[in-house]
């Protein structure tokens, strides 16, 4: 340990704060040991390590080595120590360890759901996806708790088994995800192999034995061919920087196995090449090289350097079918004597390389001045992190603010929002009937502006009724409305008997309305019986509220992504737009 520390040392650009974080940490985790019995130094070393080998900053990976410090300590004590590590070490590294100090409470809502055997919804599990990346706030918090999770993953059989099988889904369910929507490949895979062996153990065991062989044979394929390859382009005097493969994790393999009744021969980017590139136009050279000497499948080329994924992946896929472009002795596997393999061929730079493997992280080791207009949409998910690539902040659920009930589900409400905006979202009779907040277990006043991940327990009582007050503190919609509405009900100047004729006016007037809404959705439903699209009868469809078109009105439709179609004029200036953007999703209409 003391020789990986002087290597980060030695590294480093401040290495004054590298060695007195370093002598800080040893003696805050003196006496905190793991359940494995090893102490938590050299777990914090291990993730120095990992950020040092990303060529990360010195502040960092001066945060990695503190990250546990406050963790399983009274909170009394928790302030004394985050006070002294500010003084000792600033602001910026005291707030990441007590941001990555609040992730905690993302478990806590699984732990609740699955303690009590509750169906993990998509919502609730995409709710908690932004809770954590909220708390979090910051690159470099979210960064040092996935390669955190990613270590103790390595030491999850120590763990009693309910426990592994938390910290298992918790890992695939919110970790995974975000490290790839940070474009984070290799922490990626790492976390959803790990995590696939302790959840499914009997499936994991089944893909790694049955893909051992496929591994094997693929590789010693592709061994014969990167030499041959290599030949091909000093041939057409192209540099490459080199040629190397990458496996599939086991888990992304068994989930395409699983789309394709598991048949292996439908699985083409077992091994995918790798082709290092000089620059981008060596790129697409080496693309056209491949396809004038190998047949492409034409369905599996892609250009995600002219359009990178959402995380900012870029490079160039191709797939090839080698056969008849090889030499007579590699036209066959020696493994299994089948004809040349179907490859899957990806084509970068070394900047897009490292971008692959390490994400939106290599931008910090490469110092670059980014320009937000070109690069941007690279991160459209990230929308409103105008200053992120400065400052490492998160900034865009800055509006927001994720809060639990004590059964784990998240409330999401406006930034500001109290005790009784909470208790309006969890139910109306809740809020109405809202007489005291618990905020941590701790009774908190009704006007508490909750902060993300708080735990809120809402107390009633059927005797209460909400007050005129309360409009002075609440930020929902939601909690104003109700508020308004029962302060006029119990404020209401009809508080004496009305008499039987007014009444009778009354009903009148309320069957006649609601005849006439009959009418009109009789009209409507008989309108759209009457529309065929692209020739048939009888599909969903709805009527464009912008135009209104009616019968005799040249017609056509555009479909939605909930396969619903959406009639509008031929004229109208929004379908106009809509089919000039989306050609695709266009059907023919017309009227019986």
């Amino acid at each position: 340990m003391p020789n990986d520390i002087q290597k980060i040392i030695k590294k480093s650009l401040n290495p004054k704060l590298i060695e007195e974080v370093f002598n800080f940490a040893k003696e805050a985790y003196k006496d905190k040991n793991r359940i494995s019995g090893e102490n938590y130094i050299q777990h914090a070393v291990r993730v120095a390590l990992l950020l040092d080998k990303m060529d990360l900053d010195a502040e960092t990976i001066a945060f990695g080595l503190l990250h546990d410090v406050i963790d399983d300590i009274p909170e009394s004590a928790k302030t004394v120590e985050i006070n002294a590590i500010e003084k000792k070490f600033g602001k910026n590294i005291s707030q990441m360890i007590e941001k990555i100090s609040g992730l905690s409470k993302v478990r806590y809502s699984l732990k609740i759901n699955i303690s009590n055997k509750k169906k993990v919804t998509r919502e609730k599990i995409e709710n908690l996806r932004k809770m954590f990346m909220a708390i979090a706030g910051d690159l470099r918090v979210i960064l040092v708790e996935l390669i955190s999770r990613l270590d103790g993953l390595n030491f999850l059989q120590d763990l009693p088994e309910d426990k592994q099988r938390l910290y298992a889904l918790e890992t695939l369910q919110i970790f995974v995800p975000v490290a790839n929507r940070l474009g984070l490949s290799e922490i990626r895979r790492n976390l959803e192999d790990i995590s696939f062996s302790y959840l499914f153990p009997d499936r994991f065991k089944w893909t790694k034995e049955n893909i051992k062989g496929q591994y094997e044979d693929r590789e010693k394929y592709l061994k014969k061919f990167i030499p041959y390859l290599k030949k091909i382009f000093k041939k057409e005097r192209v540099k490459v920087l080199d040629i190397n493969y990458r496996t599939k994790s086991y888990w992304s393999t068994y989930q395409k196995l699983a789309r394709h009744n598991m048949d292996f021969n439908k699985i083409h980017d077992l091994l995918a090449l790798r082709i290092i590139a000089l620059d981008t136009e060596n790129c697409y050279k080496i693309l056209g090289i491949i396809h004038k000497h190998f047949k492409p499948i034409s369905e599996e080329i892609n250009d995600y350097i002219a359009k990178p994924k959402s995380n900012g992946y870029r490079s160039l896929h191709t797939t090839i079918l080698p056969e008849n472009g090889l030499p007579r002795p590699l036209r066959r596997s020696e493994a299994s004597g089948k004809a040349g393999r179907i490859t899957e061929v990806q084509i970068r730079t070394a900047e897009m390389h490292k971008e692959a493997e390490y994400g939106i992280c290599a931008h910090w080791a490469y110092k670059e001045k980014i320009d937000l207009k070109k690069e941007g949409g690279n991160f459209e998910w990230m929308k409103g992190a105008s200053e992120f690539w400065k400052t490492f902040k998160l900034d865009f659920f800055t509006n927001q603010v994720f809060a639990l009930t004590p059964k784990g589900d998240v409330i999401v409400m406006k930034k500001g929002a109290t005790t009784v905006d909470f208790a309006y979202a969890v139910h109306s009779d809740v809020g109405n009937h809202c007489e005291s907040a618990k905020v941590g277990g701790k009774i908190v006043p009704l006007s508490y502006v909750l902060e993300n991940g708080d735990i809120v327990e809402i107390l009633t009582n059927k005797n209460k009724k909400p007050s005129a007050d309360w409009l002075k503190f609440v930020k929902t919609n939601m909690a104003h409305g109700h508020i308004k509405k029962a302060i006029s009900q119990t404020n209401s100047f009809f508080n004496f008997p009305i008499p039987g004729f007014i009444k009778q006016k009354f009903i009148e007037i309320s069957e006649i309305a609601q005849r006439k809404k009959k009418e009109k959705q009789q009209i409507k439903r008989e309108k759209i019986s009457r529309i065929f699209l692209g020739g048939q009868k009888g599909m969903l469809v709805n009527i464009a509220k912008c135009c209104n078109p009616e019968a005799g009105d040249k017609v056509m439709a555009y479909l939605t992504k909930y396969r619903a179609a959406v009639l509008h004029k031929t004229s109208c200036e929004n379908f106009q737009k809509l089919a000039e953007k989306f050609p695709e999703k266009i059907i023919s209409a017309s009227w019986e």
